[in-house]
């Protein structure tokens, strides 16, 4: 990276940190993701996209050591995203914080490109790993902060699953051995939105159920509305403080958030946004026509 860009990426983060409130900050994103979905012309798991992006944000804005600029940056902490397929938020996330240029999120699910419809590992990126089958995250965060541990590392380890990811046994799996080794640099982030994407989340569809499940396997936990900014912060926060086991933050959360015909919409667990529903999203997120990605090559929608 030469020192133009350097510099334009600085001014870019200073830009977000400062001039632009938590909320705007949220609706970029989404505005990002509506767009990028209807570019690329295909399907995309949006609505799980769209409920994680308050804790993206708060993480990524307020919590996470690392630099956009500097994407290998030693000294970083690192986020694993392992609910997979709501990738289209977690690159919406990267590009708002200075990761790469709207032209490279504009390659997402194009042939040849490596933003592709799950994660696949780019620490250049700020992809810190690859993710395909549901339950593999947590297992593979919890290696990298007990290495970070050995090392005598001041980093911390985050990880971000799905409700109905956690019907998987290799997460509890993962869950028993962190909490008998002491994990305490590592921080389980649930997006609690309450659907897998058959329906339903019947198996673990409360707070109170998930909540104690964790509990039971000797995590500390934390129950947040994932949509409150001061809520999510505090709990990171909280989680910065416990040092002698795992913390699992349980986050109530909407499916297709901020979309008001997404909501708890499961139809938009994987879906495609064709013209006309584009439009509908726009009116939804109080917009009109026009987007960056617009003005970089032509739609696919």
């Amino acid at each position: 990276m030469d020192h133009s860009d350097l510099n334009r990426f600085r001014k870019m983060q200073a830009s977000l940190m400062i001039n632009t409130s938590f909320e705007e900050s949220c609706a970029r994103v989404r505005r990002i993701i509506v767009d990028t979905a209807f570019r690329c012309g295909q399907s995309a798991h949006i609505g799980g996209s769209l409920s994680m992006v308050e804790l993206l944000n708060t993480l990524f804005g307020d919590v996470l050591s690392h630099r956009p600029h500097e994407p290998q940056w030693d000294g970083r902490d690192i986020f694993i995203l392992s609910k997979g397929h709501a990738v289209l938020g977690y690159l919406a996330v990267l590009h708002h914080f200075g990761y790469f240029d709207a032209e490279k999120l504009a390659t997402f699910q194009t042939n040849g490109s490596d933003l592709i419809a799950h994660p696949v590992k780019k620490v250049a990126l700020g992809i810190e790993s690859s993710n395909g089958s549901l339950g593999q995250g947590l297992a593979y965060g919890m290696g990298i902060a007990l290495g970070m541990r050995k090392r005598k590392q001041d980093r911390r380890v985050y990880v971000l699953l799905g409700d109905g990811e956690c019907n998987e046994g290799s997460v509890w799996e993962s869950a028993a051995s962190a909490s008998e080794m002491g994990v305490g640099n590592l921080t389980a982030i649930i997006d609690e939105n309450g659907f897998r994407n058959d329906g339903p989340n019947a198996t673990y569809s409360n707070r109170i159920a998930l909540t104690n499940i964790w509990k039971a396997f000797g995590w500390n936990v934390i129950n947040v509305d994932g949509h409150d900014h001061h809520q999510i912060l505090s709990a990171l926060q909280q989680a910065k403080q416990v040092a002698d086991i795992p913390t699992a933050i349980v986050a109530r959360t909407v499916k297709g958030k901020g979309l008001s015909f997404m909501e708890n919409n499961n139809d938009w667990h994987h879906n495609r946004i064709t013209g006309t529903v584009y439009e509908e999203c726009l009116k939804a997120l109080g917009e009109s026509t026009g987007s960056e990605l617009e003005t970089e090559g032509e739609f696919r929608g």
